[in-house]
């Protein structure tokens, strides 16, 4: 029996998918964002706690989160019953605090990547012998969907650009108590872009601004209050990829939402301001704002 452990939304999309593609005995352990994410592909699923599982597991396959700790306590669990324990890295950046517990590094048996370059990263990083490269189930779910496409989906209303908003703020607060660590907030970058759409030749376009999973309610409202006479919405209720399927131009900082617009051959952009952090994303066809 292989366990999913799994809270946040980038390691649910892939946990979620290699269960799908890799018929096993599954039970699932899951928190926050990866329950609606694992339900809506995978249909009803019954949820067990870390404890009720240890007795019948014989492989542990983790996500990693910065909003829980619930991997973590996987890895230790199977560690002290003598269970095999392998965590999937769903993106590039921060690769070792994704496995610290009380200020201790907590490494599983396996580390999982997903591509060449989150390979070599994760290599200088990590013992040798416990990373290994694999297929990435969701982009090989998602390269169907957009090869799959029929012409006439992206909508006719005009050039619309969707905003993937990441919880930039909150995520350093919670890692390393200072909501500014990286060196910019996602309101900055947020204003940032606004104030730089010519350099992106936008002279006019719909807006929507995509929500993070980890996002309280009405935490955008503001944008519509700032920016009147923009045509703006903000949603997150159809799913990612139709989203940018609908989209000209997709922007964000460097979550792995733009990495998918990347393979769906959307015009991507990065507005990081100046004063942040240098962008964490491998991907050659991600425009940086900063830089043009």
């Amino acid at each position: 029996m292989i366990t999913i452990v799994s809270h946040d939304a980038g390691g649910a999309e892939i946990l979620s998918n290699y269960v799908l593609q890799n018929k096993d005995d599954y039970q699932f352990v899951l928190e926050g964002p990866a329950v609606p994410i694992f339900s809506k592909l995978l249909g009803e699923i019954k949820i067990k706690t870390l404890e009720d599982t240890i007795r019948n597991t014989n492989l542990y396959l983790t996500g990693t989160s910065w909003q829980s700790e619930i991997e973590k306590l996987a890895i230790l669990t199977a560690k002290k019953s003598h269970i095999k324990v392998v965590s999937f890295i769903d993106h590039w950046v921060n690769y070792k605090e994704r496995f610290f517990f009380k200020d201790q590094l907590v490494l599983p048996d396996e580390i999982w990547v997903g591509d060449e370059d989150a390979y070599q990263l994760a290599k200088s990083i990590f013992p040798l012998d416990i990373v290994k490269l694999k297929s990435n189930p969701y982009f090989e779910s998602l390269k169907s969907y957009f090869k799959n496409l029929k012409p006439g989906i992206p909508s006719s209303e005009g050039f619309n650009i969707l905003f993937i908003c990441e919880n930039i703020s909150d995520h350093a607060k919670k890692s390393f108590n200072d909501e500014r660590y990286w060196g910019y907030t996602e309101t900055d970058a947020i204003e940032y872009f606004f104030k730089n759409l010519e350099k992106l030749n936008i002279a006019s376009g719909n807006y929507t601004f995509r929500p993070h999973p980890s996002d309280e309610n009405g935490k955008y409202d503001w944008i519509l209050d700032k920016y009147p006479n923009y045509p703006i919405q903000i949603s997150n209720q159809v799913p990612l990829f139709e989203q940018i399927a609908k989209s000209d131009l997709v922007v964000g900082c460097e979550s792995m939402a733009l990495i998918v617009a990347s393979l769906a051959n959307k015009k991507v952009v990065s507005c990081i301001p100046p004063e942040g952090k240098t962008l964490g994303l491998p991907q050659s066809k991600i425009i940086e704002l900063r830089s043009l």
